[in-house]
Order: C-alpha cells, then sequence, then structure tokens
C-alpha cells in the first residue's frame, strides 16, 4: 500500500527551498506555526498520497531534520527532490547554497497528536469531500459505509476524497496506512471546515 514512498528505503534527491508562507500548501492542512515542512516532487506526491508523511532528510554535511510534507514542488522538481520551506533549508545549509544534495527516508515518529476528519466546503449529504488531519503514518486509502459494504473514495490532487453521489457523507469512514492498519471513526456529521477529532491514531512503525 506504501506507492512511491517506502518504509525502511533511502531516497536521493535534491532540497531547494521556498517561502513557505503561513504553511498552507496543497495538501489543504491549513495554516499551521511548524515551520519544518516541505514540498514533495510532483511524481512522488503521488496524487497526494505524500501529504502528512513525516520525512528525515540528511545532507552531504551530517545534518539532518524532520520536515513534514504539506505541499507539492510541481515539474519540473525532479523525483527524490524536496522543495523545503526557507527555516528547514537553513538547517541543513546556507540559503546561499541554493540546491543541496540529500538522502531523505520515510518516518513513523511518536507524537501526541490524533487525527481529524475533515469535510470540505460545500460538502452536504449529497456531494463531499472528506479529508483526515494529524496521521502519523501516509494515508493509503479512505472508505465509507454505504449500507452493509465499505466504498473506497477516490483521492484528488488536494488531499480530499470524494463522494460525489453522496454516498456515505455523514457516516462512518474507515482510514487504512500504508502499513494497512485500519480505524473506524463512527458517525462524523457533515460539518464543511471544521476539525472533528477522532482520538485515534496509527500505530509506530
Amino acid at each position: 500500500m506504501a506507492g512511491r514512498i517506502r518504509p525502511n528505503v533511502t531516497y536521493d534527491g535534491v532540497a531547494t527551498f521556498y517561502d513557505a508562507g503561513n504553511g498552507n500548501g496543497a495538501c489543504l492542512f491549513g495554516p499551521t506555526d511548524d515551520v519544518l515542512t516541505a514540498a514533495m516532487n510532483h511524481t512522488d506526491y503521488e496524487t497526494s498520497q505524500a501529504c502528512g508523511a513525516y520525512i528525515r532528510v540528511t545532507a552531504a554535511s551530517g545534518a539532518s531534520i524532520t520536515v513534514r510534507i504539506t505541499n507539492e514542488c510541481p515539474l519540473p522538481c525532479a523525483p527524490g527532490q524536496l522543495d523545503l520551506s526557507a527555516e528547514a533549508f537553513a538547517k541543513l545549509a546556507t540559503p546561499s547554497a541554493g540546491q543541496i544534495p540529500i538522502t531523505w527516508t520515510l518516518l513513523s515518529p511518536t507524537t501526541s497528536d490524533t487525527i481529524s476528519i475533515r469535510y470540505k466546503t460545500g460538502s452536504s449529504r449529497y456531494w463531499c469531500g472528506i479529508q483526515a488531519v494529524g496521521h502519523r503514518n501516509p494515508l493509503a486509502r479512505l472508505e465509507v459505509r454505504d449500507g452493509t459494504t465499505w466504498r473506497r473514495l477516490p483521492r484528488t490532487e488536494y488531499n480530499y476524497f470524494l463522494s460525489e453521489q453522496g454516498k456515505g457523507c455523514g457516516g462512518d469512514i474507515r482510514l487504512t496506512d500504508i502499513y494497512g492498519e485500519t480505524l473506524t471513526v463512527e458517525g462524523v456529521a457533515v460539518r464543511p471546515d471544521v476539525l472533528q477529532g477522532t482520538g485515534t491514531q496509527f500505530k509506530v512503525h
């Protein structure tokens, strides 16, 4: 289920940097005070599956940092490339370097955060977009209960899962991470643009 970014694999690439502004990005997690973030290259972004992933980045000097993926670096960003926030890049090299060689690996960190669910603006029981926020491990799929079955929702580039016909909107949600762990959240009401806590979290790997 891991897709392109797999556990226990070291990736080679380059790091550049950009002004992350208020911390929001293509993943649409919203503004954040966390300045140690990064944009994943288009290929490894993989239709937003990289969103929320924690990545350990190491420079040739040996300096390393942990960043969270909140954005996408569009083409021509190459596979393996990370576009770090300016603050994150400065912990690895002087900004005048502009671009540096790096290696990076996926983490499954300890965290006190739990997962929240957010419905997209405009959602109703007839159409909805659903997003999971705060997951420790990358999310492989999101399903909604449709009667007696689970319906897997398609993922968008902007990190929402869509139910075009309203199936399952406001009902039970099942989340599965790239390690195959499944969490079921019961009866999440359709409250557009509101973070609703679940009290659950994926295991550390």
